[in-house]
């Protein structure tokens, strides 16, 4: 109730069992509670050469991996790559804030 999330910078990341396991949507509910906050939400542009090409996780909406059905699959170099990219997309627009 102090507002002090307002104005601050957050980015999302996900995994799931499957491609088809929800990603997108969970994501999005994830963004919900921090809009409320006022919170700015940071995501990953298709700028990102990984999220045009990715067999796997990835999206607009933040990072994410597919970790398969019992949890077995390693991170990819994609993934990777998009995890660092909204990384440094979150480390940047913090950086603005407070200039």
């Amino acid at each position: 109730m102090k507002h002090a999330l307002a104005g601050k910078p957050a980015a999302l990341f996900t995994s799931t069992g499957s491609m088809h396991g929800g990603q997108e949507s969970t994501l999005l509910s994830m963004m919900l509670p921090l809009l409320h906050h006022g919170m700015i939400i940071v995501g990953l542009p298709y700028s990102e050469p990984e999220l045009g090409t990715t067999q796997s996780g990835g999206t607009p909406y933040g990072a994410s991996h597919v970790a398969g059905l019992t949890g077995d699959q390693p991170v990819t170099e994609a993934e990777k790559k998009l995890c660092m990219a909204l990384g440094r997309r979150l480390a940047h627009t913090a950086l603005k804030l407070t200039q």
